[in-house]
């Protein structure tokens, strides 16, 4: 069974969708789940260098005051799967391309540690503040994360999948997919938004029962 999660490093619901996501696993451990990390924009016209964080919120949201109330509702749902939003520590918006480019590079089968860099990138941005935009930023996240950095700085030296995810990031707009996360169980079945963990549930066993009915394979 394949979960694909159009997402975000910087979309806060993502960060919370990731651990109902998590929750939803753990009431069906015996699952055979692979999870694939798609590319989504919440901001694709970012200038590449990102944006000072107040002019930010000035644009997206009117100004600090909407935003906080925005915010103060997402930091309540994020302490009630473990979260502690630290908004008031992020300086900068960055352009999310090359941490998106992290992310496909370790999620290379030889690497697989897409799901573990997808953890550290939330961490990094919503509890520590950290910039996620830079590459020596992306460099110390792939490292720490048991990515040969040498590897890794080839890679961003190169355009290499940059096409690639800019092409999902539209080709998930003609989906229909305007937010995210969205969660989608064997290219049949979508879920948007950070739903509690029963609401994947129904899904799974969609996906589930129609594997058990696919007729046997002759040979």
């Amino acid at each position: 069974m394949i979960v694909d999660i159009f997402s975000d490093p910087i979309c806060p619901w993502c960060f919370i969708g990731k651990k109902r996501l998590n929750e939803a696993l753990a009431l069906r451990p015996d699952l055979p789940i692979t999870i694939r990390w798609r590319a989504f924009q919440l901001n694709p016209d970012m200038p590449a260098a990102g944006m000072d964080r107040q002019s930010y919120l000035n644009a997206k949201f009117g100004g600090a005051e909407r935003a906080g109330q925005i915010y103060d509702r997402i930091r309540m749902v994020g302490q009630s799967v473990g979260i502690d939003f630290a908004f008031d520590k992020i300086r900068q918006t960055p352009n999310t391309v090359p941490a998106h480019r992290l992310i496909r590079f370790a999620q290379r089968p030889e690497i697989d540690k897409a799901d573990l860099v997808t953890d550290m990138l939330f961490d990094a941005y919503f509890l520590n503040g950290e910039t996620i935009g830079s590459v020596e930023d992306l460099l110390a996240v792939g490292e720490k994360a048991g990515i040969d950095r040498e590897a890794l700085a080839a890679y961003f030296d190169s355009d290499e999948d940059t096409e690639e995810i800019l092409a999902e990031d539209a080709h998930a707009r003609r989906l229909g997919i305007g937010g995210v996360p969205c969660f989608i169980v064997d290219g049949k079945y979508a879920l948007s938004g950070a739903q509690e963990p029963e609401s994947f549930l129904p899904l799974f066993d969609m996906a589930l029962q129609e594997t058990e009915n696919e007729p046997a394979t002759q040979v």
